[in-house]
């Protein structure tokens, strides 16, 4: 794992100490709301519905188990007792005092975190696959990549004030864990013969456009990324529009110029600064690479392992839905999902935080990761040691076997706490989830994608659900549109709206039906929701949907 130089540290002390005496100065009023406004953004401080709210970077998802600790220590200390995971693998507090504010990014800065650039209109964080440098189908490891990208976009002077923000994802897997079509720019690692480079993709985005981004190069040799990253960016900036901020976001500007032109720009620009970039840049991302090495993997036996399956079926049950193929073949990834039955999709307590960074510890050589489904990964866990894990978690109440299936809902916060949403999102999660289990239905309906959000600006990222849940405000009424067929894999796609939206109380109805009539309809238990309706396109889904209705009248 990467740990700070001596310029990560002054850097980010330096930049804690301004913000302490910007924070002195809004309170003995030498700066007003507004004047106060861009400074706090650039520090992750956004002003939500009831209080403050920081929003600390989690760079690609990576944390160190005293990381973890810290961010206990802080939801303890500052807030409620708990903090939010989002889907850009940062956390949220949500009930900061603003006089407490610059001890919290002390606090970070203590074990080389911050919540620079987690706002504004500039390069955000850099996300990538939770189960990095460890999964079994990677080409490479990106985290190498994504931490590069960091130190080039930090504080980067061009980039400061874009037409708007600016995210970037990238995955080493063809699976992609990471949504990279739905990013501004996204990457994937491929091989060319026996050399690495990138697939690179650029104006996708979710929001009230939805967008997947198309591919702009097929292969970029690895040396090229930061110029050819330079370029896309710099062409963006003189670009995109700055009139209209709903018109704002990099896949308007290569919509309405057109690919074509877009990447004819790009090209122009990296021809032009390639001879710049001396190949520092690949010194640099050596030394990151070194750090990145993989752990010393313990060399146990699995047979207590296979003797568990055969014996514990709760620890059957939870091996089946959350572990995943390790790269070495006696060690598995941990997926602990954090969205027990009616709980806050992405919401753990600093206790929860503590015992995951004791586990680390422990069982997972002291990393983990936060993945963009808001859940938490130990990515190296020998199998020999998964009984113990999973022991644990059923004690602490984190050992619930859904990752993947219907109640580990992608949830944004909503209206609960976001002063941009519209309607609840974290109540119809939880209903959703303690419906079915009610129902008993979840495991025979399978593996599914469901995501809400409460507000056109997608953080639930709906669009690309398999069920997607979209909270409007109807004349003062919460109103739900339900989309369907989205997917955030490989076979990305954005979910077309089924019909007339649904009130609150009638939200969990209608899914309930669209999952009755997929169970109906289906080839057989081995065909799930997403390839059903590939099969059989929407209109079962809209006569489950809306038939009696259309009958009624």
């Amino acid at each position: 794992m990467y740990n700070y130089s001596d310029f990560d540290e002054a850097f980010v002390r330096t930049r804690a100490a301004q913000f302490r005496a910007q924070v002195e100065r809004r309170l003995d009023g030498s700066l007003t709301e507004d004047e106060f406004r861009p400074l706090r953004l650039m520090n992750g401080v956004y002003l939500q519905l009831h209080a403050y709210m920081l929003r600390v970077a989690i760079p690609y998802g990576t944390l160190r188990a005293d990381q973890m600790r810290q961010l206990a220590h802080i939801a303890e200390t500052y807030d409620k007792g708990y903090g939010h995971f989002t889907t850009r693998q940062n956390i949220q507090f949500n009930w900061p005092k603003l006089t407490d504010l610059p001890d919290i990014i002390d606090a970070l800065a203590d074990v080389q975190m911050h919540a620079i650039q987690t706002s504004g209109n500039t390069i955000r964080n850099v996300t990538t696959d939770a189960f990095a440098g460890a999964a079994a189908d990677e080409v490479a490891d990106p985290r190498p990549v994504a931490e590069l990208i960091r130190q080039w976009s930090t504080d980067h002077a061009e980039f400061q004030f874009l037409p708007r923000k600016f995210k970037i994802a990238i995955t080493g897997s063809a699976e992609d864990r990471a949504v990279i079509r739905a990013h501004d720019v996204g990457l994937e690692l491929v091989k060319r013969g026996d050399e690495i480079g990138f697939k690179v993709l650029v104006g996708g985005g979710l929001g009230r456009t939805p967008m997947l981004a198309p591919v702009i190069r097929e292969f970029l040799p690895k040396a090229d990324l930061l110029p050819y990253l330079e370029a896309i960016v710099s062409t963006y900036n003189l670009m995109g529009r700055r009139d209209n901020k709903y018109k704002a976001r990099i896949k308007i500007t290569v919509f309405e110029n057109g690919l074509d032109t877009f990447r004819a720009a790009v090209e122009e620009e990296f021809a032009r600064i390639r001879p710049e970039f001396s190949g520092v840049d690949q010194e640099v991302l050596a030394g990151i690479e070194a750090q990145f090495a993989p752990p010393a993997f313990k060399n146990t036996p699995v047979e207590f392992y296979e003797k568990s399956l055969a014996v514990d079926p709760l620890f059957k049950a939870w091996a089946t839905q959350n572990l995943a193929a390790h790269k070495v073949e006696n060690h598995a990834i941990v997926t602990v999902s954090i969205k027990e039955h009616g709980a806050t999709p992405g919401d753990a307590s600093a206790d929860q935080m503590r015992l995951l960074a004791d586990l680390a510890d422990r069982y997972g050589y002291g990393e983990l990761r936060i993945s963009h489904e808001q859940n938490v990964v130990l990515p190296h866990v020998a199998k020999a040691d998964l009984p113990a894990i999973h022991a644990e978690l059923l004690r602490a109440g984190l050992a619930t076997a859904n990752v993947g299936l219907l109640s580990d809902i992608i949830a944004c916060p909503g209206m609960d706490y976001c002063a941009l949403a519209t309607a609840r999102s974290i109540p119809v999660a939880q209903e959703i989830a303690t419906h079915f289990k009610a129902l008993g239905l979840e495991e025979e309906i399978g593996g599914i994608k469901i995501k809400i959000s409460g507000c056109i600006n997608a953080c639930g990222h709906h669009h690309v659900g398999h069920i997607g849940i979209l909270g409007l405000d109807r004349a003062g009424v919460e109103n739900y549109q339900i989309t369907l067929g989205g997917d955030a894999g490989p076979l990305a796609a954005i979910g077309e709206r089924a019909g007339p939206g649904f009130a609150y109380d009638e939200v969990v109805p209608a899914i309930e039906r669209i999952l009755r009539a997929y169970l109906a309809i289906r080839a057989g238990r081995e065909e799930t929701f997403i390839e059903t309706f590939r099969r059989l396109g929407p209109a079962p889904f809209k006569e489950a949907l809306y038939g009696e209705a259309r009958d009624a009248a």
